[in-house]
C-alpha cells in the first residue's frame, strides 16, 4: 500500500514539475511576443518631428538583395559581336534600284535621319539595318513604281563615332569604319603619362551611353589580368570619359541638360552637382524624385526635389567618389531597371514614384 502511495505522490511529483517547466516556457514565450511586438510597433510607427530626416531614407528592397559581378556587367553592357550595324545621320548610303537607273545612286542621311528620293520625297531611315531601310525604302517606292527592289550598302560612316574626354591628349570625336573599342578609343585620344602612371594607362575610365546608362571599368587591373573585357566593343554615340589619375569624381545621368561626369571636389555637395549639370530637364516634371547610388556601399538613397529647394535641403547626402546621381522621367514607375544600368553593382530593388 505505501508503495503504491509513494509512486502516485512521485507521479503527482513529476507531473507538477513537467507542468511548472511548461508554465515558464510559455511565460518566456508571452515576454518574447510582447517585446516583438513593441518592437514591431516602434518601427512602423515612428515618432514624428523629424521629416528632414524621413525624406531622406535608404530604399529597402522588397525582393532578395542581388549583385552582378563587375566582368558579367561588361558582358551585359558589349554589344554582340553580329550586331547589325543601324543607319544614322551622316552615313553616306548607296542605294540600287533595279531597273530604274534614276533611283539608283549614292544620298547623305540627313541630320534628321532622314534622305529624299524623286518622287516619294523624304525617308525616315535612321537606326535602321541596312535591309530594313532597303524595306523602307521599297515600300515607299512601291505606291509609285512596279515591284521596286531595293539594296543598300554604305560608302561611309559617318555616324559611327565615339566621344572621349577627360585626362587625353586628343578628347574629341573619333570616327570608325568598323566597331569601335575601348583600347582603341583611348589610344587614338592619346595617354597622359605622368609620376604615378608612367605608361599614361588611366586605372580606371567610364563608358556613358545615353543619359541613363553608364560602366566604370578597371582598366589597369583588367590588363594587368589579361582580361578581353579590357577592349571592350563599344557603340555610335557611347562617350569615354578617363580622369585624372587619383581625381575623384560622380556622375550625374537621367534628366538633366549636362548629363556627365564632375570632379568630387570638397565643395561638391548634390545641389550643386545637378546645378552644374544645368538643372533638370523638362521631361523630368515639376517635382521630380532623386537617386543617389551609393558605389560603395551598394545602396541607393533617395530624396525629393522639393526637399532639396528647401533652405539645408540634401545637407543629409555626402557625396563619395563614384556615386551616381540619378534623375528619372516623369512617370517612371519602376526604378530596379536604371540601377542596374548606371550601377551593375547596386542593389536591385523596385521604388515608386511620387
Amino acid at each position: 500500500m505505501s508503495t503504491c502511495l509513494l509512486q502516485n505522490i512521485f507521479r503527482i511529483d513529476v507531473s507538477l514539475t513537467n507542468g511548472a517547466k511548461r508554465f515558464t516556457l510559455m511565460k518566456r514565450s508571452y515576454i518574447t511576443f510582447i517585446t516583438s511586438a513593441l518592437a514591431l510597433t516602434v518601427l512602423l510607427f515612428p515618432a514624428t518631428g523629424n521629416s528632414q530626416q524621413a525624406a531622406v531614407n535608404n530604399a529597402q528592397p522588397d525582393t532578395p538583395l542581388l549583385k552582378i559581378s563587375p566582368l558579367k556587367a561588361m558582358q551585359n553592357f558589349e554589344p554582340a559581336t553580329d550586331e547589325e550595324y543601324e543607319i544614322g545621320p551622316g552615313d553616306e548610303i548607296n542605294i540600287d534600284v533595279a531597273g530604274y537607273p534614276e533611283l539608283t545612286g549614292k544620298r547623305t542621311v540627313g541630320p534628321d535621319g532622314r534622305i529624299t528620293l524623286p518622287v516619294t520625297g523624304s525617308i525616315q531611315i535612321a537606326n535602321q539595318t541596312r535591309e530594313k531601310a532597303a524595306k523602307t525604302i521599297q515600300d515607299a517606292l512601291a505606291a509609285y513604281y512596279k515591284n521596286p527592289s531595293v539594296t543598300i550598302g554604305i560608302d561611309k560612316y559617318g555616324s559611327n563615332r565615339i566621344l572621349i574626354l577627360g585626362n587625353v591628349q586628343h578628347p574629341g570625336v573619333l570616327y570608325y569604319d568598323s566597331t569601335p573599342t575601348l583600347l582603341d578609343a583611348i589610344a587614338r585620344g592619346g595617354l597622359m603619362a605622368n609620376s604615378t602612371t608612367r605608361d599614361g594607362i588611366p586605372e580606371k575610365c567610364v563608358i556613358y551611353r545615353g543619359n541613363d546608362q553608364a560602366l566604370t571599368v578597371e582598366l589597369k587591373q583588367l590588363l594587368q589580368s589579361g582580361s578581353s573585357m579590357a577592349d571592350i566593343r563599344l557603340r555610335r554615340n557611347d562617350i569615354i570619359f578617363v580622369p585624372v589619375q587619383q581625381q575623384d569624381f560622380v556622375s550625374i545621368l537621367g534628366e538633366v541638360q549636362h548629363p556627365g561626369a564632375q570632379p568630387l571636389t570638397p565643395e561638391l555637395n548634390l545641389r550643386l552637382a545637378i546645378t552644374q549639370a544645368g538643372g533638370p530637364t523638362d521631361g523630368a516634371g515639376g517635382s521630380p524624385t532623386i537617386h543617389i547610388v551609393q558605389s560603395s556601399t551598394n545602396k541607393t538613397i533617395t530624396l525629393s526635389w522639393k526637399e532639396l529647394m528647401t533652405p539645408n535641403g540634401g545637407n543629409e547626402v555626402t557625396l563619395h567618389a563614384g556615386d551616381m546621381v540619378f534623375i528619372p522621367k516623369s512617370g517612371f514607375q519602376k526604378f530596379a531597371a536604371v540601377v542596374s544600368k548606371i550601377s551593375p553593382l547596386a542593389t536591385l530593388a523596385v521604388f515608386a514614384a511620387p
